[in-house]
């Protein structure tokens, strides 16, 4: 029961990491409205911040949730870097 448990954790956990419901209410995610409102660069350092400050917190406030959410930024920040690479 309690491995029952943890499986149901980390899928809604994940959920909250990719695609938490509160950053969707309409027809466009806020990461993609906060893309198009920066420039490039800004952009870039926005989600390296981002990165950080999970990284930073992981310990005091959400754990793993924190690491994952830093990683997810990551990914991001790799393939924003890779698509303008190739432009």
């Amino acid at each position: 029961m309690e491995e029952l448990m943890e499986k149901a954790h980390q899928i809604m956990d994940k959920d909250l990491v990719n695609h938490p419901p509160h950053y969707n209410n309409g027809k466009i995610e806020c990461i993609e409205a906060i893309e198009a409102m920066l420039t490039h660069e800004e952009f870039v350092g926005y989600l390296r911040g981002n990165s950080l400050k999970y990284r930073w917190r992981f310990r005091y406030k959400n754990g793993i949730q924190d690491l994952d959410k830093a990683d997810w930024y990551e990914h991001k920040l790799l393939r924003v870097l890779k698509e303008n690479a190739t432009e």
